[in-house]
């Protein structure tokens, strides 16, 4: 399995069967090395409903009739837009074909605006827990530092954790410490940072300072190998 990042929250799992992508936000993201209009997903994984999380999903999963798995809401007004969508919600898991997902909790918002403005009400905002091969991956999402993150870390031996450093919208830095220590992945890897003015940060002085695990920075495009 191979895991990359593309900036902002935007992760691709390769399998030998299946190619997954998390929160595809692509156009509109200058550190998105993607190109949305000739990505391949089988799958597309959302934390939540906001437009940079979403992104690219409805050119990208119409084009691919790739299956959207997302929380309720969001799954709901993707359906009707065409999309082949999955709901789930927060503490539910299913297994599907390419692996198992399990929705977290996460303390956040949840909203999609349309181009004329219209503001479309999204359900709960979630991380993601994607198991494939007995390895698990921690999406973690746009959250706040909450403790349940410590039970998710004794509850899931979890490979790789993507956790949000930007501050302001997410959790900053020194939360995002606590985060990982709480988690326990034997990796863990900045996200959510440096896309916009505002969540300007530094990932490898935040990664330097990990001490449960290690923490690693992702380039645009690194792959990992589980």
């Amino acid at each position: 399995m191979k895991v990359s990042y593309h900036g902002h929250s935007v992760v691709k799992v390769e399998t030998d069967e299946h190619t997954i992508l998390i929160d595809p936000f692509i156009s509109g993201n200058e550190a998105c090395d993607l190109d949305a209009n000739t990505i391949k997903a089988d799958v597309i994984l959302l934390t939540h409903g906001h437009n940079d999380h979403v992104g690219d999903t409805l050119e990208i999963a119409k084009r691919n009739n790739s299956l959207v798995v997302a929380p309720n809401e969001l799954a709901i007004y993707l359906g009707e837009k065409g999309l082949n969508t999955h709901p789930m919600h927060i503490g539910g898991s299913h297994e599907f074909a390419f692996g198992t997902v399990k929705f977290t909790q996460a303390f956040h918002g949840s909203a999609y605006t349309e181009e004329d403005g219209t503001s479309i009400y999204c359900g709960m905002p979630g991380g993601i827990l994607l198991t494939v091969n007995g390895k698990t991956i921690y999406h973690v999402g746009d959250t706040a530092l909450f403790t349940d993150l410590k039970m998710y870390g004794e509850m899931y031996e979890i490979e790789l954790a993507f956790i949000p450093i930007g501050d302001n919208f997410t959790m900053g830095p020194e939360d995002a410490l606590i985060a990982a220590d709480w988690i326990r992945a034997n990796t863990s890897i900045p996200v959510h940072y440096n896309t916009f003015p505002v969540i300007e940060q530094d990932p490898h002085a935040w990664a330097s300072r990990v001490k449960t695990g290690k923490g690693h920075v992702m380039g645009i495009g690194d792959t990992i190998e589980l």
